[in-house]
């Protein structure tokens, strides 16, 4: 799908879960301030380096740690000079912060997509989000996983403006999760007495352990298991 660059300034385009062939816009995070100097071309091309670095950056981290991996490797994968990288952001720490606010934007739409689709019943949203986020897994070969959740494996090393970005793209999830199953309450596919904010929350607890246990083991089977297993839960005791 492709956006026109007058409605967004800086558009890039990634398939799910982060390919760097066209299939989702996204916009880069605006965390960190910009250098001085003049920019090298217009930012809102799909080649531009900041575009790259983002795409670059964001694919990496689906597979890999953030600490473990070196600034060289992701200028390298975005194939841009580094005194581009260094134009656009101050330390690997701002870099990281600018991908999780990418990474988050991204993930707000997906959601947003599944979850207001009015013409289906709210439960079958969550379903089908469900299904979109293992078909993305599936694209490659369960090696890539959630951005989010890698960082939270390895929150303990990492610079402390991490752990509260990190959480606050985790409570912003769960409170559209907990719309989605407002939604579904209130028109009877949930009981009345179920708490739908800690069913959101137990959701992105259960899911984010389902992704890593796909990673590891390359195969759906956890995703398929917990998605079969939350779905039986909500619809108890109607």
């Amino acid at each position: 799908m492709h956006v026109g660059r007058h409605h967004h300034p800086a558009v890039f385009i990634l398939q799910d879960n982060w390919s760097n062939k066209s299939g989702m816009a996204l916009q880069p995070s605006r965390v960190e301030p910009r250098r001085r100097g003049r920019p090298p071309k217009n930012q809102s091309a799909l080649d531009a380096p900041r575009t790259r670095l983002i795409r670059a950056g964001v694919a990496i981290l689906t597979e890999k740690g953030f600490s473990v991996v070196g600034i060289d490797e992701m200028i390298a994968a975005a194939g841009v000079a580094k005194g581009s990288f260094y134009h656009y952001f101050d330390s690997k720490e701002a870099y990281g912060l600018a991908l999780i606010g990418a990474y988050a934007d991204y993930y707000e739409r997906r959601l947003d997509r599944c979850f207001g689709a009015s013409e289906r019943e709210p439960l079958d949203r969550l379903v089908d989000f469900m299904a979109v986020a293992r078909a993305g897994m599936a694209r490659f070969g369960y090696r890539r996983g959630c951005l989010i959740g890698n960082l939270g494996q390895e929150i303990g090393v990492l610079p402390d403006p991490f752990r509260a970005r990190v959480i606050a793209v985790l409570r912003d999830w769960e409170a559209r999760t907990e719309a989605c199953l407002r939604a579904a309450q209130a028109k009877g596919a949930i009981p009345p007495q179920s708490d739908c904010r800690r069913l959101a929350q137990f959701f992105w607890i259960g899911w984010e352990g389902a992704v890593l246990r796909a990673k590891l083991e390359r195969c759906p089977d956890a995703l398929d298991a917990f998605s079969e297993t939350f779905m039986h839960m909500v619809r108890a005791h109607r």
